[in-house]
């Protein structure tokens, strides 16, 4: 039986490439596919393969101190949904761009916003009401096929657009109302709370676990409706057999989830397009341009 593992700690790492070598051993000897991200402020990583070998790769990275602590994520998947194992050393574990703004402790991120595990969000909401703001910390792309009910989608294509984005004054009748973040699994919020502080943002919040944890407390019965964009082979996955297709395809308007990438390599860009059209692998602005 295979799975796929998603996790990542902030913590000070004085070698990064020794834990990039480290990493890379334990992951070749157990036949692992997938991303690791290492960098001075930590570690981020997705792997698929058998569920006995990822339990023993968490058991092996655990037992480095700085990783002690590191919260495993289950998804469905499997090896093949990776091309292959690539783990590489970045100046940021994940890029926003903002390197000298970011710090880190042994605790993991200094200065972000308030954890919120599922229940709780459910809690501050039914207490609060319209003062709570979801805030998508992911890519628009990402956010077509799946959100939280009611979101702020900031109109971004990379993670390191945010450091200018959120001082735009769109986003001043929200920078006193409770905001909660949200991502993947958890590792851009984090950095994203500490940017919208420092933004002005008053009280700011992530939902601990990003959206995977909610999804597996929740599935389809809670705040979330859609998809949830994944950055592999699977594209994209969801929590139960209930969940909707909010997203458009390209050329007929049909209700999908369904990416995929432009066929022409120059562009390469996704597009959303349903079964029936699934023939159509060249976007609009493409076959545009063919006919012109």
């Amino acid at each position: 039986m295979q799975k796929i593992i998603l996790f990542y700690r902030f913590t000070p790492l004085v070698d990064p490439e020794a834990i990039r070598l480290w990493q890379r051993n334990i992951s070749e000897q157990l036949n692992l596919r997938g991303r690791i991200i290492i960098s001075s402020q930590g570690i981020n990583g997705t792997l698929g393969g058998e569920v006995n070998q990822l339990k023993t790769y968490i058991k092996s990275t655990k037992s480095y101190p700085g990783f002690k602590s590191t919260v495993f994520k289950w998804s469905p998947g499997e090896r093949q949904n990776f091309p292959k194992l690539s783990i590489k050393v970045r100046t940021e574990t994940v890029t926003f761009g903002v390197n000298e703004e970011l710090k880190v402790n042994q605790t993991g991120v200094i200065g972000g916003g308030k954890r919120l595990n599922p229940d709780e969000v459910h809690q501050l909401v039914k207490k609060r009401g319209d003062e709570v703001v979801f805030f998508d910390g992911r890519n628009a792309y990402e956010a077509a096929v799946g959100k939280f009910k009611n979101a702020v989608i900031p109109v971004i294509e990379h993670s390191r657009d945010f450091a200018e984005e959120l001082k735009d004054k769109k986003y001043d009748p929200i920078r006193n109302k409770a905001v909660i973040t949200y991502c993947t699994g958890g590792i851009r919020c984090e950095v994203l709370t500490v940017l919208m502080k420092n933004r002005g943002f008053k009280e700011v919040y992530q939902l601990d676990g990003g959206i995977i944890t909610y999804g597996q407390k929740y599935g389809d019965n809670g705040l979330w409706e859609g998809s949830l964009y994944m950055f592999d082979g699977r594209m994209s996955t969801q929590f139960s057999n209930k969940a909707r297709h909010i997203a458009q395809c390209l050329y007929c308007n049909a209700k999908t989830s369904n990416y995929i990438n432009c066929a022409l390599k120059a562009c390469n860009k996704l597009i959303l397009v349903c079964k029936n059209c699934k023939q159509q692998t060249v976007c609009q602005e493409c076959q545009a341009n063919q006919l012109a």
